[in-house]
């Protein structure tokens, strides 16, 4: 596979994780009253709206939207459920979200390291954008912790 693909692939992955994850906690959330949900739903569509620029790059590019894998995705779900139930509070969703954009932040900025000699530089600019929309989400939810 080329380096294209493989990191538009990874960001397409980052982004349908971060769909899934935010979709799911607003459910989680839906009957309660935090003010930490407007912010989560502001992130759910930047993350859909990455989401659906590199589904298109991935279909230009000949490739295939990979996804994490039901179990991961049923894991996260589960966690959120657990934290959620065990402690609804804002500043406990914001802990949960900085934890999981930190861990995304870290591996984001290793492909981008390694692939940027060898990738095309708007699938760079892509995989920035993914990631300095990451670091500026930890920011926008420090507010609440």
């Amino acid at each position: 596979m080329n380096q294209n693909l493989e990191l538009l692939e990874y960001v397409y992955k980052v982004c349908d994780m971060g769909v899934y994850s935010s979709t799911k906690l607003l459910k989680d959330l839906e009957k309660r009253d935090n003010k930490i949900n407007k912010l989560i739903e502001e992130k759910l569509k930047e993350y859909e709206k990455y989401l659906k620029e590199s589904k298109k790059l991935i279909k230009k590019y000949g490739g295939s939207k990979k996804t994490d894998g039901m179990m991961t995705k049923m894991s996260a779900d589960m966690s959120m459920k657990m934290e959620v139930m065990m402690d609804n509070s804002d500043s406990r969703i914001a802990d949960m979200m900085i934890k999981g954009l930190s861990a995304g932040i870290i591996e984001m900025e290793k492909k981008i390291d390694r692939y940027q000699e060898y990738t095309e530089k708007n699938i760079i600019k892509l995989a920035k954008n993914v990631w300095d929309f990451q670091k500026q989400s930890i920011d926008d939810f420090k507010q609440f912790l």
